[in-house]
């Protein structure tokens, strides 16, 4: 039996003894029952007394003392009474939320017996068990709250959205305006008349009543404005209602730009962040599930994929290189020594594959798996231009944390100028259900989801709901290079009016001499689809037909998603593309400003001109 610190004092959760309500009695020279006693009390509040048997025991002579000394005994107010996990769910009962285990203590079979065997063999090694509890729950625990994570959670979500409208906004004249690469008021037309009114169910969005430039932009900055609203707390549930709602029409407007898989991740995020807004814990649960998804999948397609890459640890010595924008520090990842990089390698699968596990853990495994994922996307981040993804992700690392974590880190001036107000309270009951439904759908969709990335095939039923929820992507899969990409091939696209000249992208290596830049959060789509671009045929992607004809015509909206046009006063009368292996300069040539080195492989894309001419 191990004895209470000193520190420690039964009379700390004791409470008067009325009659009226149930009373739990434990062992109070047992520090492992105090600590749990103490714990339940504040999640029950004046629903249950609590006692120790040294105090009360001899007004109960019904029971015997050895039934106090092995076990918590839980004595309803007519003196009814029950001992060890009975009596533990019993108690639990009368918090909010935790009356599941008792329902599963008398209805689920095996379950009871179960219970009892591990309560049998808890209360035979209690003083291993108290030091468990130390360890993973921390000396004072208490019922986490949620309040101040979830305030710092959505003011933090409207700065990813921000990121998200703006960025988008200032390209999207160039991408699909009327005068852009896929023109929006096109995909309108072709859809209109091959859909009809399917198309609103579809492809959900606001541009089927208004495909016009103003269109794009006034959804764009509209965005963009919801999104301060959102981070100043003004009418929070509205705007991020709207925002979804935003969002998924450029999701479906912006066609071959809005792809990505990060402009899914921001979409389920944003939806389950209205959830939290309505209902904390749900709302926390459904977060961490994401997360938990995010990261699990993203190891899991590479080891599905077979790529011996993955498999032998030596990606990472090919990705810093071969990464789509990589950032100035990308060129020294790619420098470290092999035995590095294959650590590297094997710390990211250890992250993305072990620590999500954690996620559902107790509280301090919780934590380390929440500095394990943060560290992992600040490593990416400062290596790779991913936008607002990481930053998105690492935000997804906050609701494993709690209240009191969050107060011991930031500094108590901050916390007492925040507007928080409380949100544990529970939910009207028409949300409660409503919030339930959703969770259980958005899990179900999930869950199918994973188990056709796994090879599965299942229930039809189950796919047929699915993909009725698809068009609102509040459930997405997710799994980032999937297969390793060994060397990097850059399309060099030039003009020729007298003589051939190269277009410069803003982010895309072009130039050997101009170093990687940096673009967090902002995401340059052009200069991502040509990185695509340069892995496929270039027949099969029309969007880029589209580009070489607007280069053609020097139209001006499209020339803004360059750096560099070579043809300012009069366009060219041919265009080609070449194709390029790149890769970074050695430390000598770096020295001189030289990041690159490139070797011609040949054409990319034929000579052409516009008709006419």
């Amino acid at each position: 039996m191990q004895e209470i610190p000193e520190n420690h004092s039964a009379k700390a959760v004791d409470a008067p003894a009325t009659g009226s309500r149930p009373l739990l009695v434990y062992d109070g020279d047992c520090a492992f029952c105090f600590y749990w006693a103490r714990f339940w009390q504040k999640l029950t509040g004046d629903s249950v007394d609590y006692k120790p048997y040294q105090e009360v025991a001899a007004q109960y002579p019904t029971i015997p003392l050895a039934d106090f000394q092995r076990a918590v005994q839980y004595i309803a107010p007519g003196g009814h009474h029950v001992s060890a996990a009975e009596a533990s769910f019993l108690t639990l009962s009368h918090a909010r939320g935790k009356g599941f285990w008792l329902a599963l203590y008398r209805k689920l079979p095996g379950f009871a017996a179960a219970s009892e065997l591990a309560y049998a063999f808890t209360a035979a090694h209690r003083s291993a068990f108290y030091r468990i509890s130390l360890f993973l729950w921390g000396r004072g625990y208490a019922p986490p709250r949620y309040d101040l994570v979830s305030f710092l959670f959505l003011r933090l979500f409207g700065l990813i959205y921000f990121s998200a409208f703006v960025s988008f906004g200032v390209q999207a004249q160039g991408l699909i305006g009327s005068h852009g690469i896929l023109p929006i008021a096109d995909l309108v037309d072709v859809a209109t008349s091959r859909l009809g009114l399917e198309r609103f169910y579809l492809m959900p969005m606001v541009f089927w009543w208004n495909a016009s430039d103003f269109a794009i932009q006034a959804v764009c900055w509209a965005g963009a404005g919801l999104s301060l609203l959102l981070v100043f707390n003004l009418l929070p549930r509205l705007c991020l209602f709207l925002l979804y709602a935003l969002y998924l029409s450029l999701l479906y407007g912006g066609q071959a730009f809005m792809t990505f898989q990060w402009d899914t991740f921001l979409l389920e995020a944003g939806f389950l962040a209205l959830v939290l807004s309505f209902a904390t814990m749900p709302g926390i649960w459904l977060l961490r599930w994401l997360l938990f998804r995010f990261m699990f999948m993203s190891a899991m397609v590479k080891l599905l994929s077979g790529d011996p890459n993955w498999w032998n640890l030596s990606a990472l010595s090919y990705h810093f290189l071969t990464q789509p924008l990589p950032t100035p520090l990308a060129w020294y990842a790619a420098h470290l020594a092999p035995r590095v990089l294959t650590f590297a390698t094997g710390a990211m699968f250890f992250v993305e594959l072990i620590l999500p596990f954690l996620i559902f853990g107790p509280r301090r495994l919780r934590f380390f798996a929440g500095c394990g994922i943060l560290l992992l996307q600040s490593c990416i981040a400062i290596t790779g231009n991913y936008n607002w993804f990481n930053l998105q992700t690492m935000l997804l690392c906050l609701p494993l944390f709690d209240d009191a974590a969050l107060q011991n880190l930031l500094p108590k001036r901050l916390i007492r100028l925040l507007p928080i107000r409380a949100g544990n309270d529970a939910p009207r009951k028409s949300v409660r259900v409503v919030v339930g439904a959703l969770a259980v759908l958005i899990v179900f969709c999930s869950l199918v989801q994973m188990d056709e990335r796994f090879g599965g095939n299942p229930p039809v039923v189950a796919q047929v709901v699915d993909r009725v929820v698809e068009p609102l992507h509040i459930v997405s899969s997710y799994g980032l290079f999937a297969v390793m990409t060994t060397k990097r091939d850059e399309i060099v696209i030039e003009g020729d009016g007298i003589q051939w000249r190269e277009y410069e992208f803003w982010y895309k290596p072009g130039d050997i001499a101009r170093s990687p830049r940096w673009n967090i959060p902002h995401q340059p789509r052009l200069d991502w689809q040509m990185w695509f671009a340069a892995l496929e045929d270039p027949r099969r992607l029309p969007w880029f037909w589209h580009f070489v004809q607007r280069l053609l015509e020097n139209e001006p909206t499209v020339n803004a998603l360059l750096e560099k046009n070579p043809f300012l006063d009069k366009p060219p009368l041919y265009l080609r593309a070449e194709f390029y292996e790149y890769t970074y300069a050695g430390s000598e040539e770096k020295a001189k400003g030289i990041w690159w080195d490139r070797r011609l492989l040949g054409l990319y894309f034929p000579v052409v001109h516009l008709k006419g001419e």
